[in-house]
């Protein structure tokens, strides 16, 4: 935070004689802020006596503070020939710098004043001012308290103060160091009370370092001046939203927005009609924001602040070629905005042009050094296309006497954001107590990512697996290769060829059972929180059987943050040969099931923070024309994300829906899971 404009000082007035006297009227402009009266009061007394000092001091200062600070410098500057060594004259021209921006110059010039007059108020208060401009606060903080020392409690070195206090904190704040900077704020809210500035920058402050509640104090401790209640009711609503509290951020925006009148400053009607319009998008009470933005893109056509609440809503509502549009003439109007920027830099990751993204987001960075939403979303893009490692140890068993032991390795190493190697590598172990049959296998393979548009991205690996059975050794190739498209709205369609074998259990394993699985997998979400996914599957094995099957989950999401949803599925599958005493093939077999499902994401937990994945699920199975069974299954994982790159869990399945082996059995499986990215 710089300061916006130099703060006046007192005015240098050499008042000695009685044509000063004649000049009361035009002081008086001048000490009132009525500048424009007093440029025209002292520039008609130039022209009678247009060599008097104080007439052409007073002049300046006028036309320098009604927006005309170069011709002010010019003024000053012939002031300053005319009278080198007079120190009003020198603290008029040092103003007029300011006034000018040349806060470089002034660095210098104020420095010789204060030399010249270490107790001349003006020279340190603007000195002080100069420093806060170039951002060098320590010096500007003891110029200024310098300064009141000269003169004790005076409002105007007090303002500066108070303003180098804000900027100071700003410059910890950009730099991370929050406990500086909290220092410093809660330092100007000593010396000036709940003085509305300072308390903004603190919860904003608060907001960065995620300290939620302290936020919510220092907005509602800001509630408390009725003068600025819209003001922290705009924040608080914002901080609702970041605690996931939609409905409570509605609440208090719509009591800002409601609270409007007629002559309320523009600024805050204007900043409480976003925060409303983005409580709506918030809570998803979509048409109510599409008629209110209609009507502020009809009211102030073309203003970037109603386009980037148009591209918002478009980005909820996943019409992302829309809002790439907007951010477009966002940018069109204003090359350094930061919602075009970052905004734009959002949309073009989620159609998938990640190197046009990074670009945005630099661009972010170019005009607001080492803002933190610009960085954060770097680092994430950043983390997306890093490399990983994943490897995961299980243990399995059922009431059949089958247990199995498993470990397996994955690894993602991205080449670029279009292309990536993949390899894999799997062990597992599996034997039967009552049978005393046993059989291993470990499985390699290799392969590659690859983004072919932005909306088409495709996987394939191949592979061997080697097996040592109870009857026989092996190896069969494995293959799995995949096509994964998103050209429609909010909708997914995977295509793909898989071949493996048959690893659940010894028996299966010995059997050399090789599947040949053609899939197609499609996901649907809406903007009513309804979701449908399906997957179709036709397998060819290599010992003459074929197999369909259908899965279908119609499910509704009840809440975001945890996502809470509950839905139901439904499970067909047919067998064209029936072999039981080999392996379960029923000709139909049918489940239905009701599930409730709570997912706290990996992926959007902070790191040093838990995660977890609850499913539980209770319906019927059908098998043949027997009569119907009941069936259960819950899985569950558990884990703790240490950092951004690595985070470990446990999960575990158990289950009692007829599988591979038989009907009528109960599997479990438990196992521990850890995610490592190895490189930055």
């Amino acid at each position: 935070m710089t300061l916006k404009s130099l703060i006046n000082v007192a005015l240098f007035f050499i008042v000695c004689s009685a044509s000063a006297q004649n000049m009361q009227e035009g002081f008086t402009y001048l000490e009132t802020g009525k500048y424009k009266q007093a440029e025209t009061f002292f520039n008609t007394i130039l022209k009678d006596y247009p060599n008097n000092k104080t007439a052409r001091l007073c002049y300046g200062r006028a036309i320098g503070l009604n927006g005309q600070p170069e011709a002010a410098y010019t003024l000053f500057t012939d002031l300053l020939a005319d009278y080198p060594n007079d120190f009003e004259v020198k603290l008029n021209y040092g103003e007029s710098l300011l006034w000018n921006s040349n806060f470089t110059d002034a660095k210098v010039y104020y420095q010789g004043l204060v030399n010249e007059d270490p107790k001349s108020f003006a020279a340190l208060l603007g000195f002080a001012n100069t420093l806060s401009n170039l951002k060098e606060y320590e010096a500007a903080l003891t110029m200024v308290i310098n300064a009141l020392e000269v003169s004790p409690g005076n409002p105007n070195a007090l303002v500066s103060k108070k303003y180098i206090y804000l900027g100071y904190a700003y410059q910890n704040q950009q730099a991370q160091n929050y406990d500086k900077a909290e220092l410093l704020l809660t330092k100007n809210l000593e010396l000036f009370g709940d003085d509305k500035d300072t308390l903004l920058n603190l919860a904003n402050l608060y907001l960065i370092w995620n300290k939620l509640d302290s936020a919510k104090i220092m907005y509602n401790r800001l509630a408390e001046q009725p003068e600025h209640k819209i003001i922290a009711l705009n924040g608080l609503a914002l901080v609702e939203h970041l605690n996931g509290k939609e409905k409570k951020a509605l609440e208090l925006s719509t009591e800002a927005y409601k609270s409007l009148t007629t002559t309320t400053d523009s600024n805050i009607t204007q900043q409480t009609t976003e925060r409303y319009a983005q409580a709506l998008i918030w809570n998803k009470k979509f048409k109510a924001a599409t008629t209110l933005i209609d009507t502020l893109n009809t009211e102030h056509s073309n203003e970037n602040w109603a386009l980037a609440l148009r591209a918002t809503l478009n980005i909820y509502k996943s019409n992302f070629k829309e809002s790439l549009k907007d951010y477009n003439t966002i940018l069109a109007n204003d090359s350094t905005s930061f919602d075009g920027n970052l905004g734009k830099a959002n949309v073009l990751k989620a159609l998938g042009y990640y190197d046009d993204a990074y670009t945005s987001a630099e661009n972010t960075l170019k005009f607001y050094d080492n803002q933190k939403d610009a960085v954060n979303f770097i680092s994430k893009l950043d983390h997306s296309f890093a490399p990983v490692l994943e490897s995961s140890a299980s243990h399995t068993y059922d009431n059949g006497d089958n247990k199995a032991f498993a470990f397996s390795n994955a690894v993602e190493f991205p080449l670029s954001t279009k292309f990536k190697l993949l390899g894999n590598y799997n062990y597992r172990t599996t034997s039967n107590t009552v049978t005393d049959v046993s059989a291993n296998s470990n499985n390699l393979s290799l392969g590659l990512g690859y983004q072919l548009l932005p909306s088409i991205t495709f996987k394939g690996t191949a592979g061997i697996t080697a097996a040592k059975a109870e009857s026989t050794d092996y190896t069969q190739l494995l293959t799995d290769i995949s096509f994964n498209i998103k050209s429609f709205k909010r909708q997914t369609l995977d295509i793909g060829y898989k071949r493996q074998v048959e690893s659940f259990n010894a028996e299966l394993l010995d059997q050399e059972l090789v599947q040949n699985n053609f899939y197609a997998n499609y996901n649907l979400s809406t903007n009513f929180n309804l979701g449908w996914f399906t997957q179709l599957m036709y397998t060819s094995q290599n010992d003459g059987n074929k197999r369909n099957l259908l899965f279908t989950s119609l499910y509704y999401n009840l809440l975001p943050k945890p996502a809470l949803k509950v839905g139901v599925n439904y499970q067909h599958i047919t067998f064209k040969e029936q072999v039981p005493t080999i392996y379960f093939s029923p000709e139909k077999f049918n489940v239905y099931e009701v599930f409730m499902n709570v997912i706290k994401n990996e992926d959007s937990s902070k790191p040093k923070s838990w995660f977890y994945n609850l499913t539980a699920a209770y319906g019927y199975q059908f098998i043949e024309d027997d009569e119907k069974q009941s069936t259960y299954r819950f899985q569950g994982a558990f884990g703790y994300k240490f950092s951004e790159r690595s985070l470990l869990n446990v999960y575990g399945t158990h289950s009692n829906i007829a599988s591979a082996t038989a009907a009528g059995f109960t599997f479990t499986e438990v196992g521990l899971r850890f995610k490592w990215q190895f490189m930055k």
